[in-house]
């Protein structure tokens, strides 16, 4: 449990929610003409990744509850970036399209997007990237089994 005497500017949770927001701002700094969020534009990555996939697997891929990812179809789908179609199998279940419009969207922001990853990790040796990008994939790894030690 933190005491009066815990630095909290040294915890990881701290630290990651500080580099998320930087990522953020940047983003936003970066992508303000084209109007996207962060979410939004995963979103449509994993759509165009994989044409005809249903909201509930859109929501396994990008790791946000079904609800959220919901709203966020709802925002492409009103700009014209996503279509819903109703599947063949299931006329319940939507498949999501990208657009035209959403694919231009996604290749004018998409190269700005990698310059940012290389941007955050830019003080970072080569050796340093390679370990970070793995730590971080197993505390995630991690938390998606739900398993502690």
């Amino acid at each position: 449990m933190p005491t009066q005497n815990t630095k909290y500017q040294l915890l990881p949770g701290y630290l990651i929610r500080r580099v998320n927001q930087l990522l953020v701002a940047q983003f936003f700094e970066e992508t303000i003409k084209q109007n996207i969020t962060p979410v939004q534009w995963v979103a449509l990555c994993a759509t165009q990744a994989s044409p005809g996939l249903d909201q509930i697997t859109l929501s396994r891929e990008i790791a946000l509850d079904t609800s959220t990812v919901a709203g966020v179809i709802d925002r492409l789908e009103l700009r014209g970036f996503i279509l819903r179609k109703p599947s063949s199998l299931d006329k319940r279940v939507k498949l999501l399209f990208i657009t035209k419009k959403g694919l231009t969207l996604l290749n004018k922001t998409s190269p700005k997007v990698i310059e940012l990853q290389d941007w955050l990790l830019s003080p970072l040796s080569a050796n340093e990237k390679k370990v970070f990008l793995k730590s971080l994939h197993k505390i995630i790894d991690r938390g998606e089994s739900n398993t502690s030690d």
